[in-house]
């Protein structure tokens, strides 16, 4: 029989394994507030493979990302500020929040859904760019519910944009789950919405990747493969004409994979200013497959993109150019690197795209992941 001596240490040892399962789950930190006085929260999600990521209820942003090098030492590989007001400034480029409802392009800022054209005004040259002006989803404060699950730790993120936010038609509600692997350094983020009413919508996530760390000078060094055999062919204000290219013979070849600065002065005095290009990924849409590779060789940190997305957006940061990032950082034209899983930009004007339209009995659902590892 136990003895009574026994008993206390082991009612201690149960109590800590219990507060150990409660500790799992992330708790709300107080990040500050908005300008409408709207408190913003952080959450912390910690893995036993030594990977953090943190992420905010203001655009569902990843605020840090956290992963080892080929040593063990842990770095910091996404953009951003150190407080609300940086990521609400002019100044924001949409560091590492949920775009939409309409990521990217759409076309004139205009386009027509059964039968009715809605109008936009535009913020990017003609364009319509991610969705709007004032209220669009990296703009508004989510409410956060974290979880704890066998596979890892999340946070599940939830906003409903009324019918006609930024001039949208129909209720839209979203969905954004972030769950970070506990034996893997693995972050999957999965988006669902449904609607009231036929509307467009493209979610994507917007981070800006340094896998040498936030704050190094240049992505030009890193080694990117896509998966990718086409491009999106586009006009001078970067939206695409409705035909697909091969990417072979062009700069925009990257399936045997190559620095991403090799070939990019040869876009230099095009409209993009290096790469800002929607590539079409390979396999079947809808599917989870391999989007990308990015390896930063200095640190042997390796990044491995998947998504069930038909495209993917590379943008090398081109007009990239803050003083005032992260610990003070300064962030300069190519120093870090966006791999947007997404819809082709102007999906909506273009029918012979896959479609973006979502209906009351078919709602959205599209899921990435991004994998970390390190080179020997």
């Amino acid at each position: 029989p136990m003895s009574r001596l026994a008993l206390p240490f082991v009612v201690m040892t149960l109590s800590i394994c219990a507060l150990s399962a409660f500790a799992a789950v992330p708790q709300a930190e107080p990040f500050g507030e908005t300008r409408r006085g709207e408190p913003v929260e952080l959450y912390t999600l910690t893995n036993e493979t030594g990977m953090t990521v943190k992420l905010m209820t203001l655009g569902t942003t990843i605020v840090e990302l956290h992963v080892p090098d080929r040593d063990g030492n842990t770095a910091d590989v996404v953009l951003g500020f150190d407080s609300v007001e940086g990521y609400e400034s002019p100044a924001n480029p949409f560091f590492g929040c949920t775009t939409g409802r309409v990521a990217n392009r759409i076309g004139g800022a205009k386009f027509t859904l059964d039968g009715k054209v809605y109008h936009f005004s535009p913020n990017n040259g003609p364009n319509l760019l991610h969705g709007g002006h004032e209220r669009t989803l990296d703009k508004v404060v989510w409410d956060a519910e974290p979880f704890e699950t066998e596979q890892g730790t999340g946070v599940k993120f939830h906003y409903v944009s009324p019918d006609g936010e930024e001039g949208f038609p129909g209720e839209l509600d979203l969905t954004v789950t972030f769950t970070l692997m506990k034996n893997s350094n693995e972050l999957e983020i999965d988006y669902q919405a449904s609607t009231d009413k036929p509307t467009p919508v493209n979610l994507t996530n917007h981070t800006y990747y340094n896998l040498a760390g936030a704050g190094a000078s240049t992505v030009l060094d890193h080694v990117l493969t896509l998966n990718s055999d086409q491009y999106t062919l586009a006009d001078d204000t970067l939206v695409p004409t409705g035909k697909l290219a091969d990417v072979a013979g062009t700069p925009l070849d990257f399936r045997e994979g190559k620095p991403i600065g090799e070939e990019i002065e040869k876009l230099n005095d095009t409209p993009f200013s290096g790469y800002d290009h929607n590539f079409a990924v390979n396999g079947e849409i809808g599917t989870l497959r391999l989007v990308a590779r990015l390896e930063d060789p200095e640190s042997g940190r390796v990044m491995k993109i998947s998504s069930t997305q038909p495209g993917v957006q590379l943008y090398t940061a081109n007009h990239l150019n803050l003083k005032n990032g992260k610990d003070g950082e300064t962030y300069g034209p190519r120093s870090a690197v966006c791999l947007e899983t997404q819809h082709y930009p102007d999906s909506i004007n273009r029918p012979e795209f896959p479609s973006t339209v979502v209906y009351p009995k078919k709602p959205y659902h599209e899921t990435c992941t991004w994998s970390f590892s390190t080179t020997p």
